[in-house]
C-alpha cells in the first residue's frame, strides 16, 4: 500500500513488508491502441523482463510461478492461458435426472488469453506505434516466430467487462470467498 502525491512527486509507503516491485504508471493517451500503450512503457522498462496486464481481469495467478515458467523457456513472451467463465449454469444430466448443477462454473473447454503477460525487451520491436493492436500484429508475430509460450492457469479467472461482471466480483469479495484475496 502506498500513496503518490502527483504535485510533489512524493511517495508515501504505508507498510514495511512491501513486495520487491517497481510500479510505473504511464499516461498513454486517449487514442493509443493496446500495443501503442505497451510501446509507450518501453523507455521506463529498459532492458528488463516485465509483466503486464490489461487490468480488466481478476485472477488468483501465482505470479512467481508465472515468472519462473517464463524464465524456464527463454522465449520472448508468455501469455497466461485461462479457461473462460461460463455465462450460464451447467447441468450434468443422465436421462431426465440432473446429476450435478453448477451456477456459472469456469469451463474446462478451450483456452483463452487471460490478459497476464511476461515480456522480454525485444518484444517492443514488434510494436510499430500507437495504432498497433497488441492482440494482432505483435502477439500474432511472436506466435509465428515460435516466441509465444502459454502458462496454463487452472485456477480462478474472471473478466470484468460489464456491470454484471463487476457486481459478481464485488459480491464474491463481500462474501469473503474471493480466491484472489
Amino acid at each position: 500500500d502506498f500513496s503518490v502525491d502527483l504535485t510533489t512527486g512524493r511517495m508515501t509507503p504505508h507498510q514495511t513488508d512491501a513486495a520487491d516491485w517497481r510500479v510505473t504508471l504511464v499516461n498513454t493517451g486517449l487514442e493509443s491502441m493496446t500495443g501503442g500503450r505497451v510501446k509507450r512503457m518501453q523507455r521506463f522498462i529498459g532492458n528488463e523482463t516485465s509483466m503486464l496486464t490489461y487490468g480488466d481481469g481478476v485472477a488468483d495467478i501465482d505470479l512467481e510461478r508465472l515468472l519462473a515458467f517464463h524464465r524456464s523457456h527463454g522465449k520472448m513472451v508468455t501469455v497466461t492461458a485461462v479457461h473462460p467463465g461460463a455465462r450460464f449454469g451447467e447441468l450434468e444430466i443422465t436421462g431426465d435426472r440432473v446429476d450435478s448443477f453448477q451456477e456459472k462454473p469456469q469451463t474446462k473447454q478451450g483456452w483463452i488469453n487471460g490478459g497476464y503477460f511476461v515480456i522480454e525487451p525485444e518484444f517492443f520491436d514488434l510494436i510499430a506505434g500507437d495504432a498497433t493492436i497488441l492482440e494482432r500484429e505483435p502477439l500474432e508475430q511472436a506466435a509465428k516466430m515460435g516466441e509465444l509460450m502459454a502458462f496454463r492457469h487452472e485456477g480462478f479467472w474472471q473478466c470484468m467487462d460489464t456491470k454484471r461482471d463487476l457486481d459478481a466480483l464485488e459480491n464474491l469479495w463481500q462474501s469473503g470467498q474471493a480466491p484472489w484475496r
